[in-house]
């Protein structure tokens, strides 16, 4: 589906998001095999600390020299453990990388529209803790168990079950997100399941899309 016509027209702008070992990334990996616009806000935040960047100078400067790797780019393991621990050095860390981001966003969304995309998503961690809500037109989260959770960020990032929740407990409660969201797509089933519920949902958005424009060319 493309968008004809004023070339100034935006796309409907979705925010995907989830807690930690939620499943957003094979959901947005699905959408975008169905043809939809799908970009990252992690890659971005990747992007904007890249040695040499404003980003990363400030970063360096107030955590110190040792959270670099040995090829002097940014530990991750290192400043999630910090950041974890330590309210302020966490609202320290988004004050340098998030302006970073907004701004890559509105690159995306800039090409998006000149491609008369009918919808740009935008996986997004922490979208509802960093207030980034307000950006979007609507918002998906994906719902799983805390349980499954645990287990699936043990195995993928080799941490303990304390490091592990301790991660998540950084992040929004996820019956407060699923409040705060437009749709949400229950991961708990089988992958069939899931690739169901992304069906039924990219339906009911691209429909939802359609009758908005209807209504505003009548």
């Amino acid at each position: 589906m493309k968008r004809s016509g004023d070339a100034n027209v935006m796309p409907v702008k979705l925010g995907i998001t989830g807690g930690v070992g939620s499943g957003k990334s094979f959901v947005c990996n699905y959408l975008k095999e169905k043809g939809l616009a799908v970009v990252s806000a992690d890659e971005f935040s990747r992007n904007a600390v890249l040695p040499g960047t404003p980003a990363y100078n400030n970063i360096v400067d107030y955590f110190g020299s040792d959270i670099l790797s040995d090829d002097r780019t940014l530990n991750r393991k290192k400043l999630r453990d910090l950041i974890t621990q330590d309210k302020k050095k966490k609202e320290m860390l988004e004050q340098f990388v998030h302006p970073e981001v907004f701004l890559q966003m509105d690159r995306a969304i800039e090409k998006s529209k000149k491609r008369h995309d009918p919808v740009i998503a935008v996986e997004v961690p922490l979208l509802f803790e960093t207030g980034m809500d307000v950006f979007f037109d609507y918002v998906l989260t994906i719902s799983v168990n805390m349980d499954v959770r645990v287990l699936r960020v043990m195995a993928r990032d080799q941490m303990t079950q304390k490091q592990a929740r301790a991660l998540m407990n950084i992040q929004m409660p996820e019956e407060e997100k699923v409040k705060k969201s437009d749709f949400v797509i229950d991961n708990n089933g089988s992958l069939k399941e899931t690739q169901t519920l992304i069906d039924r949902f990219y339906e009911n958005l691209i429909n939802k899309i359609k009758f908005i424009d209807k209504i505003k060319n009548d």
